[in-house]
């Protein structure tokens, strides 16, 4: 008899980064990070365990979900295809962990769909495997509580712990698979902080997130990262329970700085060539990252923080969210045929069971 659910769960943006690991195996990384979830960035996942069938399928939705989609059965324009090998791979490993909970060996059919694009420096592998993990526990009837989808949903992607609880969220680095878990510090509603998530390229980044966690410690700069984190988390934790958004803005600044500075300085040999690091950033982006400095200069509050890939975040507070999209559409005029997404995001809730 199969046994379905859906699920949905946010991709979220992090303030303090998750870069590098101190156990690759169980995905524990070398410090604590904080996060909000994206309103506007979803995965929706369907998985249905059924007897019948013989080995796990993961299909995937090209074309994007709606905000307002909850069922994948729903024509979206196109049938949904098979994953590629390496994304099916990690989608069974996470089943398998999720099958080894439950104590059953039922194979599964997984379909799944984004609102955004993969790949681009949005984090759709947290999205991804946390709506994954939910549906899953879901459609086997486990009554997992928080902690521990976040710990289950950690093993298939780090980031992907920091989208199960709601709004403003830390996750705890820990020492072991027990204690590395992600925890809410601030609920949706605390603050209205905005998000606009300039997607200067489609195109899926070169060097995925996990191969620059596994280069980070080769940086000769990372461990000095390392060293200013318990502040600065402390900081960006307080700044966002008291809203003082210049202290939040500044030391958000500043570490994705920090961490892009990592990646720019962990060589490696690639393909037979010898590479000084990992670039993740475009034109388009350094132009707006040049441009976030001196619309601050001329009054407009707005910082940028980038995750692993060349989309820039500008972060602001409701007021002044349409003077930044203002300034961004005048930016990219300047270049004839340039064309930016602008993502608009507010904090956004838990993972969660749909449909």
């Amino acid at each position: 008899m199969p046994h379905i659910a859906t699920a949905q769960a946010h991709a979220n943006l992090a303030f303090v980064k998750y870069w590098g690991k101190a156990d690759a195996t169980l995905n524990l990384p070398l410090n604590n990070s904080i996060s909000m979830n994206l309103s506007e960035a979803t995965t929706i996942t369907t998985v249905e365990f059924d007897d019948s069938l013989p080995a796990d399928q993961v299909l995937l939705h090209n074309s994007t979900v709606q905000q307002d989609q909850t069922q994948l059965t729903l024509p979206f324009g196109e049938a949904p295809q098979p994953a590629g090998a390496g994304f099916a791979q990690r989608v069974v490993n996470q089943l398998d962990r999720i099958r080894a909970v439950a104590s059953i060996r039922t194979r599964a059919r997984v379909t799944t769909a984004n609102s955004f694009p993969s790949g681009a420096g949005i984090a759709s592998s947290a999205s991804g495997m946390a709506a994954l993990t939910v549906a899953a526990a879901a459609a086997l009837g486990l009554n997992l509580d928080q902690r521990t989808l976040s710990i289950l949903a950690r093993r298939g992607s780090g980031s992907a712990c920091r989208s199960i609880p709601a709004g403003f969220v830390e996750w705890h680095a820990g020492t072991n698979n027990d204690d590395s878990y992600a925890s809410q510090i601030a609920t949706p509603e605390h603050w209205p902080l905005i998000d606009l998530a300039v997607v200067v390229s489609r195109e899926p980044k070169k060097v995925p997130s996990s191969e620059g966690h596994q280069l980070a410690l080769g940086s000769p700069f990372s461990q000095a990262r390392l060293n200013t984190l318990p502040e600065r988390t402390g900081n960006i934790r307080r700044a966002i329970h008291e809203r003082d958004f210049e202290t939040f803005g500044r030391e958000t600044e500043a570490e994705a700085l920090a961490m892009h500075t990592i990646a720019m300085t962990s060589a490696h040999v690639a393909d037979g060539s010898w590479r000084s690091g990992v670039y993740y950033w475009l034109p388009d982006t350094l132009e707006l990252l040049a441009a976030v400095q001196e619309w601050r200069a001329d009054g407009l509050e707005v910082y940028f923080t980038l995750d692993a890939g060349p989309t820039v975040h500008l972060l602001c507070l409701a007021d002044q969210a349409s003077a930044v999209i203002d300034a961004v559409r005048t930016l990219e005029t300047e270049r004839d045929g340039r064309i930016w997404e602008i993502m608009r995001n507010e904090p956004a809730g838990a993972a969660r069971v749909i449909g």
